[in-house]
């Protein structure tokens, strides 16, 4: 039925969708087979037309910008990634009230610079996370202590019945490294972020990214990984735990929890996703045994993982 349904998508889209696209290449972890079909949005309105073509038709999909929070299976995914590029960012600094308004597919840490090059503070926290803003706004990303809820007015949404909407920030309930997309897994897409940030100096703000990128260059290991692989339990950190069971540099083929940062799982080359869900499954285990704390994934499964382990 999929492929039926895809092949009227084809015929709207054109040749833009691409067919068996190795996800290996558009994922931060360097990991993941083939996608049945792979199409780029460079602009909001692709987006949007494509979204609503895939909706109209029945053909499963999944939106991704840096691919920073997915392990795709080495199975690959039956469906249709929506590779999400509409990335300008409009900065309002004449006068207040200062914000930054941001299409989904742009670069998050780009906030932060660019807003500090125009003497705008409150962002500075965002220049380490390595995903888009529709990323952020989904996951409630979040480093050095503040995260999206701190600053997010206002998020547009598409919905595929009630079209666009711009949901104010409570609408999108954050918890930590959360939100009611996320958990309920509604059918919608980001469009795009506003956000609210505070006059200050170019001086002060780049002092403060410059600040931040130290802490993170000694604290987070260099290499391919996700970031943070799971979400710190209340009051500890998964890391802190994962280290405490003995599983810094544990390896499964080229896959290794960090030496630097037991949250992390570096793909040191040839990796495969089977190898990242190995670890995943062990340190969930471990943790669990020796503490009686179930680590939650800060990251997406997307595919099969069944046998993966």
């Amino acid at each position: 039925m999929i492929n039926e349904n895809l092949f009227e998508v084809k015929k709207i889209l054109g040749e833009k969708l691409q067919e068996n696209v190795r996800m290996a290449n558009y994922t931060t972890i360097r990991v993941g087979g083939p996608a049945l079909g792979f199409l780029p949005a460079n602009t909001l309105d692709e987006l949007t037309q494509a979204a609503n073509v895939l909706w109209q038709n029945q053909v499963p999909f999944k939106v991704i910008g840096s691919g920073s929070n997915f392990l795709v299976s080495d199975k690959g995914y039956n469906g249709i990634i929506l590779l999400n590029r509409a990335h300008n960012i409009r900065i309002q600094s004449n006068e207040s009230p200062f914000t930054v308004d941001a299409e989904s597919g742009a670069i998050f840490g780009t906030l932060a610079r660019q807003s500090a090059i125009r003497g705008l503070s409150g962002m500075e926290w965002a220049n380490s996370i390595p995903g888009t803003v529709g990323g952020a706004i989904y996951g409630n990303a979040g480093a050095h202590g503040s995260d999206i809820s701190c600053n997010l007015i206002m998020a547009t949404i598409l919905h595929p019945i009630n079209g666009k909407e711009n949901w104010p920030l409570e609408k999108l309930q954050y918890q930590y490294r959360s939100s009611v997309l996320k958990r309920e897994k509604l059918d919608a897409i980001i469009l795009s972020g506003l956000f609210g940030v505070e006059q200050s100096s170019r001086q002060e703000a780049q002092a403060r990214i410059l600040s931040y990128s130290e802490k993170r260059k000694k604290t987070q290991p260099e290499g391919a990984s996700f970031g943070s692989t799971f979400r710190n339990p209340v009051g500890d950190h998964a890391g802190r735990l994962i280290e405490a069971v003995g599983l810094k540099g544990h390896q499964f083929g080229h896959a290794m929890i960090s030496q630097v940062h037991a949250n992390f799982i570096i793909n040191s080359g040839g990796a495969r996703a089977a190898d990242i869900y190995s670890l995943i499954c062990l340190a969930k285990n471990e943790v669990k045994n020796r503490f009686g704390v179930e680590l939650v994934l800060e990251i997406e499964l997307l595919g099969d993982f069944e046998d993966e382990k």
